[in-house]
């Protein structure tokens, strides 16, 4: 896995990964930045969410689980001192579906968390992660 980061302007960035797909980022207009873009911890935010989101519906699937949407909130906390580095993580799924058995959702859920999901394995060196969830059936 490979990915380039070019300057565009200032502290605005544009990020390639060998994956073919690119984004910018940008910092904030009090650091220089024009907000066209977001911001690297943001990313980092949602890295996690979209690591556990993409094993947890797998993970339903084969479980033969009717999923209808899957929402994640996450909310990070970081220190008060430079570098600010995220010191507490939650994320609260939601689960919707037709039928969906909580215990399904409960083991995928933690199979992610515990398991398959790289980012969080990486977080979890430095990082409290605490999570939560909500079945809702259509």
């Amino acid at each position: 896995m490979n990915v380039e980061i070019k300057q565009i302007e200032g502290v605005t960035w544009m990020v390639s990964g060998s994956s073919g797909h690119g984004y910018v980022i940008d910092g904030s207009p009090a650091i220089g930045g024009r907000n066209l873009g977001p911001r690297p911890m943001e990313l980092v935010l949602g890295g996690l969410g979209g690591c556990t989101a993409m094993d947890i519906i797998s993970t339903l699937k084969k479980q033969r689980q009717q999923v209808s949407d899957c929402r994640i909130s996450l909310s990070g906390t970081r220190a008060e001192t430079v570098p600010k580095v995220f010191t507490h993580i939650h994320l609260h799924y939601h689960i919707h579906g037709r039928g969906l058995k909580e215990s399904a959702v409960k083991r995928a859920v933690d199979l992610s968390m515990e398991t398959y999901c790289s980012v969080s394995k990486m977080l979890q060196a430095s990082v409290e992660i605490t999570y939560e969830y909500t079945c809702h059936d259509d």
